[in-house]
């Protein structure tokens, strides 16, 4: 119990420190820390990484930067899509399941690295100058539109779909997606998407428990550390270089890819 709740620590802190697509490493610490399949650490990542955004995203609710409606509609597609991605992971080799996760993991790995280097750029920066989704300039809400409906719920399906079937939060899918879909600032980008992952993970969670796949003696001291490990983080990510993390993350984060990839073939 006392390593579970660790690794869930461990987990929380560098959620806290390197933002929404952290939570990805909570499915491989749990294969190599607590000796779990990638099927079996799928649901309790799912879990911790869903109470962890839970709580930013209520901090983020009081900061009035979470753009619930955006976060509803998206979190609507996520939660249909997020039931099929669970079934295909149970009925799936683990072998392959692995190696799919490993991939995922490379790609945040590389998106995090790329990131620091372009840390001197303006906080928003949308990737195409007329994102389909745009704030009203007196509300600060955002003008729904056919396009900007269809953006952000596929994007919540895709998110949704990933959740369930390899039990991470989705955050890596969110947060380019509402960069790219939305004129929002990065700080309401975040809150937003720690939203989305939260009901997202609700659904996953749920699906698992009544489906009796969840391991309840894991699951309950691991993300009660991540919650610990959450609250901890936030003191320490005042005081530390947003770039020297990113790029701390992406290095673990690909040198956990590579190590998952080794696990699966040998």
């Amino acid at each position: 119990m006392l390593l579970n709740a660790g690794l869930g620590f461990a987990i929380g802190v560098i959620l806290a420190l390197t933002g929404a697509g952290g939570g990805i490493l909570a499915v491989p610490v749990l294969m190599f820390g607590a000796g779990l399949s990638a099927s079996q650490a799928g649901p309790i990542g799912l879990m911790a990484v869903g109470m962890a955004a839970a709580l930013g995203a209520l901090l983020g609710l009081r900061a009035g930067i979470v753009r619930y409606k955006a976060s509803l509609l998206i979190a609507a597609s996520g939660m249909v899509m997020a039931p099929p991605g669970l079934w295909l992971a149970h009925h799936s080799d683990n072998r392959w399941l692995t190696l799919l996760f490993a991939a995922v993991l490379l790609y945040v790995a590389l998106r995090m690295l790329r990131q620091s280097r372009r840390s001197a750029a303006p906080e928003a920066s949308p990737l195409q100058k007329n994102p389909p989704c745009i704030r009203n300039t007196e509300t600060g809400k955002i003008i729904w539109t056919t396009p900007c409906a269809r953006a952000l719920g596929l994007s919540g399906a895709i998110a949704g779909f990933l959740s369930g079937l390899l039990g991470v939060g989705g955050g890596f899918v969110m947060v380019p997606a509402l960069q790219r879909y939305t004129d929002l600032a990065m700080q309401s980008v975040v809150a937003t998407s720690l939203a989305v992952i939260a009901l997202v993970s609700a659904t996953g969670v749920a699906s698992s428990a009544l489906a009796g796949q969840l391991d309840w003696t894991v699951a309950l001291p691991f993300s009660g550390g991540a919650l610990i490990g959450m609250l901890g983080g936030r003191m320490l990510s005042a005081r530390l270089s947003g770039p020297r993390l990113q790029q701390g993350f992406g290095a673990v984060a690909g040198l956990v890819a590579i190590g998952m990839v080794v696990k699966a073939v040998l």
